[in-house]
């Protein structure tokens, strides 16, 4: 199978000759009639035929990256020598796998005898294809830059067409985080309705007992071990409500520090410093989670009398992932904190107030927007940590205010139901969907109430 590289190589140069054509055409327009003044500089037209080249022939590119492989497995399957092929299963898949992979020359040889017959069908296949995509790519090029051409005029506005083109893959560049997410949703809902007809939804939203069985009768399953009530209690415990009670003073608390008090050589250093701590690796919060403040916090419940605690607990794990999100906090806090006009605490320092009543009255409110901001975007990050409940809060699901216990979390038991063989037609698997739902609905409802507050203050302040 060719590689998409060679053919975006190709469809560049075919962009580069047409913008050196139209460039060369619009100059050929200034030398035959000096006087004549172009509706747009030579650049422009250049940049017009180009990106009539470019455009279509990127959009080919990709659709040929989909439908090649899938052509070529079809010839195969054609050939005599796929007769022998099993009707369906992952044999069959493996050696029509084997058989591509010696044909393209990442592997040496097969290891089922049988998928030798078909690696000369391969050859084949992928040849015709290579053939067909370079001619393609070369025909839409060449009929794009000739369409676009032959528009060149002196008095053509190559620049308004350029920026409309422009303007629209810019539109598109935008519109995929919301065509991802309207995926994202709409695959949720799909495999959550099909859950849903196995399991009530009342039994799944307010039962008190978690416990799927991968391996039961998935025509009668037993709804009573579907509740996931103790998993949305652990998300909120660990998430918004230990780590955010670690993140929120102390992230602020820090944002006020270097924007007021902070020396400027301090803040030079210490602004970076923190702001690395959202750079380390989730795992290795996990570990330091696990193997560091999961013993100290087990050790310190033991000295107090609490004979019972463990070492993996939902507090361990809080701790860490409110430790983790402070940067997140503390930057947007900063920012915001630092965004106040200067007028405003000029204007409250010559009232009189001291600079922690300014910073208290005036700017800490002033900035709420952001500080609101902030916050909600660390509680949508803890909410979705994963790795540090795996490590450090352990997989019970368990329905208790006590923070020394084992919790679990919605995301952890989504990882857990969806990885393994389990089938995808089970409704221990398509729990896991029902729960990505109900997270993504809180977390669309924590980002609505974040835009609330933030525009009430805003108008406050403006």
């Amino acid at each position: 199978m060719m590689s998409p590289a060679i053919l975006l190589l190709l469809a560049l140069l075919l962009g580069l000759a047409g913008w050196l054509a139209a460039r060369a055409r619009a100059w050929g327009y200034k030398r035959a009639a000096p006087n004549t003044r172009l509706a747009a500089l030579p650049s422009y037209h250049g940049w017009y035929v180009a990106l009539w080249v470019l455009v279509p022939v990127l959009l080919f590119v990709c659709l040929w990256a989909v439908i090649e492989p899938q052509l070529v497995t079809q010839y195969v399957l054609g050939t005599p020598a796929a007769a022998n092929l099993p009707d369906f299963g992952m044999q069959r898949q493996t050696m029509l796998a084997e058989a591509r992979a010696v044909a393209v020359g990442s592997a040496q040889g097969v290891f089922n005898p049988d998928s030798r017959a078909l690696i000369e069908p391969f050859e084949q296949a992928l040849l015709r294809y290579n053939i067909v995509g370079v001619i393609a790519t070369l025909l839409i090029g060449f009929a794009g830059g000739t369409w676009a051409f032959l528009r060149l005029k002196p008095d053509f506005r190559a620049r308004t067409k350029v920026e409309r083109i422009v303007m629209g893959i810019l539109l598109l560049a935008s519109l995929v985080a919301v065509l991802t997410t309207l995926g994202i949703f709409i695959s949720l809902v799909f495999e959550t309705i099909r859950f849903f007809g196995m399991v009530s939804p009342i039994d799944f939203l307010f039962g008190t007992h978690w416990g799927p069985d991968p391996m039961g009768n998935p025509a009668n399953p037993d709804p009573s071990r579907y509740g996931a009530i103790p998993l949305f209690w652990g998300t909120i415990y660990i998430g918004a409500i230990i780590a955010m009670i670690v993140a929120i003073p102390l992230g602020l608390m820090s944002a006020i520090y270097l924007t007021q008090y902070a020396n400027p050589r301090w803040r030079k250093w210490l602004k970076p410093m923190l702001e690395i701590l959202a750079g380390v690796p989730t795992v290795v919060y996990g570990y330091f989670a696990a193997l560091t403040v999961a013993p100290i916090v087990r050790d310190l419940a033991i000295s107090v009398g609490i004979s019972n605690a463990s070492s993996e607990s939902a507090l361990a794990a809080g701790l860490v992932m409110g430790v983790m999100i402070i940067p997140f906090v503390s930057s947007m806090a900063d920012d915001s904190i630092a965004a106040v006009p200067q007028a405003m605490r000029d204007g409250s320092l010559a009232m009189g107030a001291t600079q922690s009543e300014t910073i208290r009255k005036v700017l800490v409110p002033a900035a709420l927007p952001g500080i609101v901001a902030g916050v909600m975007l660390a509680i949508s990050r803890a909410i979705g940590e994963t790795m540090i409940v795996v490590m450090a809060a352990g997989a019970a699901a368990n329905l208790s205010a006590n923070p020394l216990e084992a919790m679990t979390t919605v995301t952890f038991q989504i990882v857990a139901m969806l990885t393994g063989e389990g089938s995808f037609d089970h409704p221990a698997t398509l729990s896991a969907f029902a729960l990505g739902f109900v997270l993504f609905l809180v977390t669309l409802a924590l980002n609505f109430i974040a835009l609330r507050v933030v525009k009430r203050f805003r108008e406050a302040y403006e």
